[in-house]
Order: C-alpha cells, then sequence, then structure tokens
C-alpha cells in the first residue's frame, strides 16, 4: 500500500504533502532494486536453467523464486518512472494494474517459496528417510503451482483498481489508495489482517517451527557427524538468510502497514504524526521490495551446490569458448596462406 497525500483528505487538509519525499526515495530505492534485482535473479536463473540437469526440489523451489522476483523487478521502471514525473502516470491503466499486481504478489511468492524451501529442509535433516518418499521433484512442482495460484488468486483485488484521475490536480494517478471513507477503511482492514495472518504470520511460523528443529536436530548430532553433513551448514546458513529477510524486509512492512490503516480511522491523530506514519509507510514498501535482492543471497549461500553449478557452468562456458578458438585457428591459418599466394 503507498502512503497517501493527506493534503487532499477532508479532515488532515492543513497537513503538509510528504509528496517530495516520497518521490525522490522511492525513484531512488527502486531503481537501486531495479539493477540488483535483475542481475541477482537473471544470474541465478542462468545458472539454474543451464545446470536444470542437476534438479532437486529444492532447486525447484529456487527457480520459481528467482522467476517471482524477476516479474517483480520487471515492472519496477514503471514506478521509477512515476515517482520521477512527481506522480503523473503515462503508461495507461493496464501496466498500472498490472505493477501493482506483481508487487504484491512478488512479495507473497516470497514468503511461501521461502517456507517451502525451510520445509524441505527441515525434513531432509530431521526426518532423511521419510524424506526420501515425502520430498520429491514432481512433488515440489506442485507446490509451486499451488503457491502461484493462491498468490495469484489472493492478489487478484488490485487488479481491480487501475489509474484515475485527481479532481484537484486534473492528473492521471496510479500506485494510490483509494478515498479513505469508512466503508473502504473496513474493507482494508479486513483484507490487512487476511494477509496478515495467512500471508505472513501463518508461514513465518512454520518456518520458526521448522529452524527450532532443524537446530536441535544440528546440535544433538555428535561433532563427527556434523563435520560429515554439508547439508547442516546450509541449512544454518539459510536460517540467517531467511530471518534476516524476514527481520529486514516482511515483517516492518506488515506492522507498519496495519498501524497506518488504523491511523486512517482516527480524528484527534496530530500532522506530525500523520507526517512520521506516512514516511515509515514509504520507508518499510522500499525494504519489502527489497526481498527481491536478499533472494539472490539464499540461492549462492544456502542452494544445494549452487556454487558447484555456477563454477561448472564458467568451465563449461570456458571450454566451449576453447573449442571453438581451435576450430577457427584451422581457419584463420589457410586464409593466411591464401593471402599470401595471392601477394605473390
Amino acid at each position: 500500500m503507498e502512503s497517501p497525500n493527506y493534503t487532499n483528505s477532508t479532515n488532515k487538509t492543513d497537513c503538509p504533502s510528504i509528496d517530495d519525499f516520497r518521490n525522490m526515495v522511492y525513484s531512488t530505492f527502486y531503481s537501486v532494486v531495479t539493477v540488483f534485482g535483475l542481475v541477482g535473479n537473471g544470474l541465478a536463473l542462468l545458472v539454474l536453467f543451464r545446470t536444470q540437469r542437476q534438479t532437486t526440489p529444492f532447486h525447484v523451489y529456487m527457480v520459481n523464486l528467482a522467476l517471482s522476483d524477476l516479474l517483480c523487478v520487471m515492472t519496477l521502471p514503471l514506478r521509477v518512472s512515476y515517482y520521477a514525473r512527481r506522480g503523473r502516470w503515462e503508461e495507461g491503466d493496464f501496466l498500472c494494474r498490472i505493477s501493482s499486481y506483481f508487487l504484491y504478489v512478488n512479495l507473497y511468492c516470497s514468503i511461501y517459496f521461502m517456507t517451502a524451501m525451510s520445509v524441505t529442509r527441515f525434513l531432509a535433516i530431521v526426518y532423511p528417510v521419510q524424506n526420501l518418499q515425502l520430498v520429491t521433484v514432481n512433488k515440489s512442482r506442485i507446490v509451486c503451482v499451488c503457491i502461484w495460484i493462491f498468490c495469484s488468486l489472493s492478489m487478484s483485488s488490485f487488479l481491480m483498481s487501475g489509474q484515475h484521475v485527481d479532481n484537484s490536480t486534473n492528473i492521471i494517478k496510479c500506485f494510490e489508495p483509494p478515498g479513505q471513507d469508512s466503508k473502504q477503511l473496513t474493507k482494508l482492514l479486513l483484507l490487512n489482517y487476511i494477509g496478515l495472518v495467512f500471508g505472513f504470520l501463518l508461514p513465518f511460523l512454520i518456518i520458526g517451527i521448522c529452524y527450532v528443529g532443524i537446530v536441535r536436530t544440528l546440535l544433538s548430532r555428535t561433532q563427527t557427524a556434523r563435520r560429515q553433513q554439508a547439508s547442516g551448514v546450509r541449512a544454518i546458513r539459510m536460517i540467517v538468510i531467511v530471518l534476516l529477510t524476514f527481520l529486514f524486509s516482511f515483517t516492518p512492512y506488515h506492522i507498519q502497514r496495519t498501524v497506518h490503516l488504523h491511523s486512517l480511522s482516527r480524528e484527534n491523530s496530530s500532522c506530525s504524526e500523520q507526517i512520521a506514519i506516512q514516511k515509515s509507510v514509504v520507508v518499510t514498501l522500499c525494504l519489502a521490495a527489497a526481498n527481491s535482492c536478499f533472494d539472490p543471497l539464499l540461492y549462492f549461500f544456502s542452494g544445494e551446490g549452487f556454487r558447484s553449478r555456477l563454477s561448472s557452468l564458467r568451465q563449461t562456458t570456458r571450454s566451449n569458448s576453447l573449442h571453438r578458438t581451435a576450430r577457427l585457428r584451422p581457419m584463420i591459418s589457410e586464409s593466411g596462406e591464401d593471402r599470401q599466394v595471392d601477394v605473390s
């Protein structure tokens, strides 16, 4: 949810606008996220697709997470353009709807794919025997399809609201909240709590249970067994990265979104309080979008053999380059001899 401009609100007309702050922060931060997100996730997909012969359930989740991030990042330039033009939308209603939709689909797909990764790692470490039957490549693909369908349908409400004309300035707007009347606020609060419970708290609870089980199992192993299990090291890395992602990206956004919606229904809030809440909404939404940059760290540090896949891809590319060079040398030599004959 974007930060509204309260200068157009009926009960907050004395509050100054944060448009300058919002436009600067959004345009700058989204530009950075676009660059790092495209490079990180594009490289990850290149490695994962070129080494797909080594497909595992974890590999399937990584591919889908990278695809989700890439879809989101590809819509961010539209937001950069919008805020760089100081809140003027010129790309049409369809792109307005799609860009908002993909941002939130990616947000919750990321959470659920991370949850699926955590459950997969939990079963592999805590129940290694049962894991062979419970976790397979085909089952992981079915889980991914279910996640895509669930998140796509859940976020479909963002397709219902597109561009609109600001009556006070006659400028076409996008990414702005709907009118803040009591009925709409009640609907937004209901949707917020549904998203909070099923899109954040429930997955976070599942992830927490998985990590407690993983840590307990690793600590109960003998020192020798711990050294022999590379999966334990990957699990610890995944725990750190996922928890940091939740701490810096998902948690602040969901907390501040709830606080923000409740503040809209308050009539006695001070202007300074409202401005502080609006600015915090801007910052936390930027942090939520930044999860597209954090996810490549998950692939590199905790993905099953991701670094070996990357090394293998580099070696293959290098050998192919050397092979092509070796094939071209006789042709170059022959052409050189021909030129010498012609000159003589």
